[in-house]
């Protein structure tokens, strides 16, 4: 009787899984906060660990540099999830060690980013953008850099603010400021931290252009205060715990929980979701993690049967009830 029982309430719960919304949003809500706690950290751990093994993946790509990897992880997380591989390949064409021997030459940074993702050939030219053309010939031959062909990149439906172009242009900014970047960012405790680190305005050329050789409105372009909290959940808090793991700092491991739990909510489609299915709103980056682990993880594959929610409203259906 009580394995029917469960069977019906797993098959409900997947049936509820598979329509895109959360089926279990209502029971999460009705929880306690010592529960909802509970079931939170156990999903954010468990994200936090499919995370770790990325950054595991990248630091032995790296040859267990921890600049190297910080820099690759960085252009992973800069860009939208279609374009994330393209990022990638342009960071491992331009190593960490060639911009550290190069930033301080004007402009140069920028140079090798954009001659080696190929867009500079989809725009008209000006003397700015042949300026940076000419200087990638130099570099490319010094470092031996091998471009991307621009249909890497993934351009159709793009907002502006997010187009590569801006965004190699922010990140060239970035790591033309200083060779402790990785040390700061070890160092982010508080949001505030977060803004004053990856809120780099790109080049004085940017203010006027949003795409190379067509001005336009003069206006600074820099990373927003969205994009860098994105930056803090997924790069800045996943490495401090991930460096804290491999140097046996467990309070840097701490710190990057309390950072996530400092950093706002993610407002995505997920957290729309759940909303719509009646579930908690998330005080703080921690538990929006959990969440979205929660629906990309087990909702997204129908595993009720083994996600942490699924199994707890199981539990609470099967077991005996009191008599009267």
């Amino acid at each position: 009787m009580a394995d029917d029982v469960r069977r019906r309430m797993l098959n409900r719960l997947e049936a509820g899984a598979g329509t895109g919304a959360c089926a279990c949003g209502g029971y999460l809500a009705s929880r306690t906060p010592l529960q909802r706690g509970e079931i939170c950290t156990a999903l954010a751990f468990d994200r936090l660990g499919r995370k770790m093994r990325t950054v595991e993946r990248i630091f032995s790509e790296a040859n267990e540099n921890w600049n190297q990897t910080f820099y690759l992880l960085y252009f992973r997380t800069l860009g939208d999830r279609q374009n994330q591989e393209a990022y990638l390949s342009l960071a491992r064409r331009v190593p960490y060690r060639v911009v550290l021997r190069e930033r301080a030459v004007p402009h140069a940074v920028e140079a090798m980013l954009f001659g080696a993702s190929g867009l500079l050939g989809l725009y008209a030219h000006d003397t700015y953008t042949l300026d940076l053309a000419r200087s990638f010939e130099h570099y490319a031959a010094k470092y031996d850099i091998e471009p991307m062909n621009a249909s890497e990149w993934a351009l159709a439906g793009i907002r502006p603010a997010n187009h590569p172009v801006l965004r190699l242009a922010e990140a060239a900014e970035f790591f033309a400021q200083d060779e402790f970047v990785m040390d700061r960012a070890m160092a982010c405790r508080t949001e505030g931290d977060i803004r004053r680190l990856f809120c780099i305005e790109a080049s004085d050329y940017w203010r006027t252009h949003h795409i190379p050789g067509c001005s336009g409105d003069d206006l600074p372009k820099r990373i927003g205060a969205f994009k860098a909290n994105i930056i803090g959940i997924n790069l800045v808090a996943v490495l401090q715990y991930a460096y804290g793991s491999h140097t046996g700092r467990e309070s840097l491991r701490d710190s990057a929980l309390t950072l996530l739990e400092r950093l706002p909510a993610e407002e995505n489609r997920f957290m729309r979701a759940w909303r719509e299915a009646g579930g908690p709103k998330p005080a703080n980056a921690f538990e929006s993690q959990a969440l979205l682990q929660l629906a990309t993880e087990y909702c997204a594959a129908r595993r009720c049967a083994e996600c942490p929610v699924g199994r707890r409203i199981v539990a609470a259906c099967c077991a005996p009830q009191p008599e009267v």
